[in-house]
């Protein structure tokens, strides 16, 4: 393509992710003795302490002393918890509460703003006003010529450092795409749009913007001047603008994350319960089995499987594409390629990240990773597979959990997409 890509990664990590390491690694309510890390040695790794680190001498402390090697104590890998369902919902009720979800109201009212055909799929352009923000925009994609009720699949889009852009990340409903969505979706998605390539498959699939994406997203003109720097409010085809919002947007993301905090909830709060209304838009479908519900996503979206296939009962099979690490690869190595939408205060000495998606154990769950995801070090990747293969083992199904490595970098491409759709159509068809 003549044009570059609008959304520069490393610009946005730069301009975000420090921010982000600089203040959470401050958070000296964190302070207690914990195991070192013999795990990790006694498997003959290399000493993730005896080498530099983000955050220099204090990150042997952090790691080693505060937040330790061994299970925390909602973690199923103790041995400690012989009922299943008693520390399902201990687990799952101690990380709601760090997450503090805030009060989005009930099933929201919704409205079909338009609808037709397109290669094969009934195309459905809805909206909902939730209590607080711009009205959220979604797709519907469904099979044109489907007969009773279909599974359903909640199709979660990615961060990628485009805040423009919402449920154009992953789906399509004309033959005449914005041109940073044709972009956006060669550079993570192989050119497809994978929520149609879903649809395609026999599912009733909603694609949803969520805070603060698209239609959801934060305008230049909303703040205060001294907050907009170079930040404009683009039109569609103008992809000079586009980058510039996105940087605005970026610069943005530690200053709302800092006012969540100070209303009292977090960045996965906001997610958890946006993500959960449109759950409850598609279960309420009438051409939706609510029986048959998964859910699915690259990196944010992924990000966004973690928390809501781990917490919400309702979604009987997941696929978390492209974001799965350890609080210690966090901690140590790749905070930076990271936006504050990951974090939850004082959960991690409790439960580890993979953790949360294990919460859901033992409902099928898929995570996709790959080898060269420059977000993620590898051996704290196979270290995150590990402690998920043990969830299942633990939970009496270990085939239910299935983690994969592919070759390459971050991205959710054609082989990925096909093994996924094989994966939700075994335990959802």
């Amino acid at each position: 393509m003549s044009e570059p890509h609008p959304v520069d990664r490393r610009q946005f990590l730069e301009a975000v992710g420090w921010s982000a390491l600089a203040a959470w690694s401050a958070n000296s309510s964190l302070m207690a003795e914990a195991a070192p890390l013999a795990g990790a040695l006694a498997e003959g790794a290399e000493n993730p302490l005896a080498r530099p680190n983000m955050v220099g001498p204090y990150g042997p402390w952090l790691a080693g002393q505060v937040l330790g090697d061994r299970p925390g104590w909602l973690s199923l890998r103790t041995g400690q918890w012989n009922d299943l369902a008693v520390w399902r919902s201990t687990a799952r009720q101690r990380t709601r509460e760090c997450l503090a979800p805030v009060d989005l109201g009930g099933s929201p009212e919704v409205r079909v703003d338009s609808r037709h055909e397109h290669r094969g799929l009934i195309v459905e352009h809805l909206s909902w006003q939730l209590p607080v923000g711009p009205r959220t925009e979604a797709v519907l994609l469904k099979p044109r010529d489907a007969q009773g009720p279909l599974p359903g699949l909640l199709a979660l889009h990615d961060h990628g450092g485009n805040k423009y852009l919402g449920w154009r990340k992953i789906a399509r409903t004309d033959d005449q795409p914005w041109e940073v969505q044709v972009q956006h979706q060669q550079q993570s998605y192989e050119g497809l749009a994978w929520a149609n390539e879903a649809a395609h498959r026999g599912y009733v699939v909603l694609v949803h913007d969520t805070f603060p994406f698209g239609s959801r997203r934060v305008r230049v003109a909303d703040v205060p001047p001294r907050l907009r720097g170079d930040g404009v409010d683009p039109a569609p085809n103008d992809l000079e603008g586009i980058r510039k919002y996105n940087a605005f947007a970026a610069a943005h993301e530690h200053i709302f994350a800092k006012s969540l905090l100070c209303a009292g909830t977090t960045w996965p709060g906001m997610y958890l319960v946006e993500d959960q209304r449109a759950l409850d838009v598609l279960c309420s479908r009438p051409e939706v089995d609510a029986r048959r519900v998964g859910c699915a996503g690259l990196s944010g979206g992924g990000l966004r499987t973690v928390y809501l296939g781990g917490l919400d009962e309702r979604i009987r099979c997941a696929v978390a594409v492209g974001f799965m690490s350890t609080w210690r690869d966090f901690l140590l190595d790749k905070c930076f390629t990271h936006t504050w939408m990951t974090y939850i205060p004082l959960l991690p000495r409790q439960l580890e990240f993979p953790e949360i998606l294990g919460l859901r154990a033992p409902l099928p769950t898929l995570v996709q990773n790959c080898n060269e995801d420059a977000l993620y070090t590898l051996e704290e990747m196979h270290r995150a597979d590990r402690m998920l293969a043990e969830v299942f083992q633990r939970a009496g199904a270990p085939a239910m959990y299935r983690g994969e490595f592919y070759s390459g970098g971050h991205k959710f491409d054609r082989a990925m997409q096909s093994a996924a759709f094989d994966w939700l159509g075994r335990h959802l068809a």
